[in-house]
C-alpha cells in the first residue's frame, strides 16, 4: 500500500504533463510557423512538469527555457505560458519565491520583446501580456495561500500531538501517584497485620518447643504462609514503587516471588492444612515466559485455596502439562459441588479469567459431572512475552 501511495502522485503529475503536452501540440499545429523543433520544445517543456512536486526549481527552469524557444519561434499566444505558470506555482508553494519572481519577469520580458516589435495588433498584444501578468500573479498568490494553509495545518497537527503527549504524561503521572498511594496503604496496613501474624505464630511455635509439646501442623502452616505472604508483599511493593523498571504492568518483583519452580512448596503448604493434594507434571519442562509462569502459579494457588475453603475433606489433583505451544494447568477436586449449579464468580475466579484473557488463553472453571470442581487453563506460549 505504501508503494502505491508513493506512485500515485507521480502518476498524477505524469497525467498533468501529458495533458499539457497534448494541449500545446494542438495549439501549435494551428500555427503556420511551428516546425518539428518547435513541437519537440513544447512537448519537452510540458513533460518537465513531471518534476513539479519533487524538484520544483528544475521543472521551473526547464519549462521556462523550452517555452521561451516556442514563444520566440512560433508565437502561439498565451498557451506557451501555461507550463511556466504551473512551474511558478510549484516553486512559490515550495518557498522559492525569489526564483519564481525572477523567472516570471524574465519570461514575460522576453515575451513582450518578441511579440510587440513590428506587430500589427499592438493593442491585442498588450492585452495578452497584461492577461499573462495577471495569471502569473494569480498563480503566485494561490501558491502562497496554499503554502500558508499547509503551514497552519502542520502547526495544528503539532499542537494536537503536543496536547496528546501532555495528556499521556499527565495520565502516567497520575498512575504513578496512585501506585505510590496503594504501596503506602499496603505497607501501613497489610504488612503490619501479616507481620503480627508471623511474629505471633513464631512465638507460639517457640513456646511449644520449650514446653516439649508437639507443634500443631496448622500453626506451622500459618508461620510458613505468613512468611511467604510477607515475601510476596514486599516484592509487590517494590513493583509498585519502581516506575523505571516497567513494574507497573505487574512484572518484575512478582515474577521472582511466584512461579512454577515454587509449585512443590505451594502444594506442600496446602497439604499442611489437611488438604490431600497430588501433583502430576507431563511433557518436557522448559523455560516459560515470565507472564505464563506467574499466571500458572497464581491459578494453582487460587484453585487450591478454593478447594480448602469450599470443599472441606476433598482431595485435589494438580496437573501441569507442557504442550507444544501452550502450557495447560488443571486443578480438580472430588468435593460435593453440585454439577447443576453454576459457580458463583468471586474475586478469585475473576482474577483467573483476567490473567488468562491477558495472555490470550482459555479458562474452564465449572463443576465436574461426577461431583467436585475443575479449573483448567490453557496458556499459549507464543507471543506471551
Amino acid at each position: 500500500m505504501r508503494f502505491l501511495d508513493r506512485r500515485r502522485p507521480l502518476a498524477e503529475d505524469g497525467l498533468l504533463a501529458a495533458a499539457m503536452a497534448v494541449l500545446l501540440t494542438v495549439v501549435m499545429l494551428y500555427s503556420p510557423r511551428a516546425g518539428a523543433l518547435d513541437l519537440a520544445a513544447g512537448v519537452a517543456g510540458s513533460l518537465a512538469l513531471v518534476a513539479w512536486r519533487r524538484a520544483p526549481l528544475v521543472a521551473l527552469l526547464l519549462s521556462t527555457a523550452f517555452m521561451l524557444v516556442v514563444a520566440a519561434r512560433t508565437q502561439p499566444g498565451p498557451a506557451a505560458a501555461y507550463p511556466v505558470m504551473v512551474a511558478v506555482f510549484a516553486a512559490v508553494r515550495a518557498g522559492h519565491r525569489v526564483a519564481a519572481a525572477l523567472v516570471s519577469a524574465a519570461f514575460l520580458g522576453i515575451a513582450v520583446a518578441v511579440n510587440l516589435p513590428g506587430a500589427d495588433g499592438t493593442g491585442e498584444n498588450l492585452q495578452s501580456v497584461a492577461l499573462l501578468i495577471g495569471w502569473f500573479v494569480a498563480a503566485g498568490v494561490a501558491a502562497t495561500v496554499i503554502q500558508h494553509r499547509q503551514a497552519y495545518l502542520e502547526e495544528a497537527e503539532q499542537r494536537a500531538a503536543e496536547a496528546e503527549r501532555t495528556r499521556e504524561e499527565a495520565a502516567l503521572r497520575r498512575a504513578g501517584e496512585e501506585r505510590l498511594r496503594i504501596a503506602r496503604e499496603l505497607h501501613d496496613s497489610l504488612t503490619h497485620s501479616i507481620s503480627v501474624i508471623k511474629v505471633q505464630a513464631g512465638v507460639a511455635v517457640h513456646l511449644a518447643h520449650r514446653r516439649g509439646e508437639d507443634v500443631p501442623p496448622a500453626l506451622l502452616a500459618i508461620q510458613e504462609a505468613s512468611g511467604d505472604a510477607m515475601r510476596e508483599l514486599r516484592a509487590t511493593l517494590e513493583v509498585l514503587r519502581d516506575s523505571d523498571s516497567g513494574g507497573g504492568d505487574g512484572s518484575g518483583g512478582e515474577a521472582a516471588a511466584s512461579g512454577l519452580d515454587r509449585l512443590d512448596d505451594l502444594v506442600e503448604r496446602a497439604r499442611s492444612t489437611g488438604l490431600d493434594a497430588t501433583v502430576t507434571v507431563s511433557g518436557t519442562r522448559r523455560d516459560l515466559p515470565s507472564e505464563v509462569d506467574r499466571a500458572a502459579y497464581r491459578i494453582v494457588q487460587e484453585a487450591l485455596t478454593n478447594v480448602s475453603r469450599h470443599a472441606g475433606g476433598a482431595a485435589a489433583a494438580v496437573c501441569v502439562e507442557y504442550a507444544g505451544d501452550a502450557l495447560v494447568v488443571q486443578v480438580e477436586d472430588d468435593g460435593k459441588a453440585d454439577p447443576d449449579a453454576p459457580p458463583v464468580p468471586g474475586k478469585g475466579l475473576l482474577g483467573m479469567r483476567e490473567r488468562v484473557a491477558a495472555l490470550g488463553g482459555r479458562l474452564r472453571a465449572e463443576p465436574r459431572a461426577g461431583g467436585g470442581f475443575i479449573v483448567r487453563a490453557e496458556l499459549p506460549l507464543e507471543g506471551a512475552a
